[in-house]
């Protein structure tokens, strides 16, 4: 029978940017009280530190991990040292991503090279560094695995001032469909939770009671939502699930563009 009170008993995850207050921490939290093994990998030693603490003093099983996404050798560090902690690895979530907390929103003709790449580098590039580190462990252990990505609706829809964001969240559902069909007969999936407005310390609209009206569910997000969505794509619930975009916006992208 499936085990719908603690869906991940027994795992192991590594969760690249668990760490801080907003979904990564919430995540973090969701997959301990779900019964996993948690390394939270953070480029921040503090944050690291303070979350893990908290899901240890809870009885949980959870280690620090300090790195930058960056790195090619952090990210190959961090899926080492997971699956060196614990055993295994089963599930690896990447959380790490955004715009606004590493360069300008600007128009397209107004961005640089540089704010580009950064972009590109922050939101898809060590995803699929994370994503090739996993699948060699998955492989090696025989027993496949579970990916699961945080994107963004602005990956599916055009978004003002977030071109580079926007291709690069596209780009993560892309990467995705294609580990699916590439390692869906070794057991390995990969699926991509989209999420819409959520109110975090980074992007704290939560004030914005006119923005907040604009969407059908009205109200923002909260880490939670992210989190819970997230439990259920690394679970066995979804083991018929890969290559998917799981849309967690409160319904922005199914409301018509005519008023009501």
């Amino acid at each position: 029978m499936d085990n719908f009170a603690n869906p991940l008993a027994g795992m192991n995850t590594l969760v690249i940017g668990g760490g801080g207050q907003g979904i990564g921490h919430a995540i973090s939290r969701a997959f301990a009280v779900a019964g996993a093994a948690v390394a939270i990998a953070d480029i921040d030693p503090e944050r690291a530190r303070d979350a893990v603490h908290e899901l240890t003093k809870a009885g949980a099983r959870a280690i620090p991990l300090v790195g930058d996404v960056r790195s090619r050798q952090d990210v190959d560090g961090f899926v080492a040292h997971a699956a060196a902690e614990f055993g295994t690895l089963d599930t690896l979530v990447t959380v790490v991503g955004g715009q606004v907390a590493f360069v300008p929103a600007v128009r397209l003709h107004e961005m640089s090279d540089d704010d580009w790449d950064l972009v590109y580098e922050m939101n898809l590039r060590y995803v699929a560094r994370a994503a090739r580190a996993a699948i060699r462990t998955f492989l090696a252990q025989g027993n496949g695995g579970s990916i699961v990505s945080v994107g963004s609706i602005t990956g599916a829809m055009g978004a003002p001032m977030q071109a580079g964001y926007g291709a690069a969240k596209a780009g993560l559902g892309s990467l995705a469909k294609t580990v699916a069909a590439e390692y869906a007969g070794d057991a390995i999936r990969m699926n991509v939770v989209a999420c819409g407005a959520i109110a975090t310390a980074v992007a704290n609209s939560a004030e914005d009671a006119e923005g907040a009206a604009e969407i059908p569910m009205g109200r923002f997000g909260v880490p939670g939502d992210a989190a819970a969505a997230v439990v259920y794509l690394a679970s066995p619930l979804s083991s018929y699930v890969t290559g998917q975009s799981l849309v967690v916006d409160g319904g922005v992208t199914i409301r018509g563009p005519f008023p009501n």
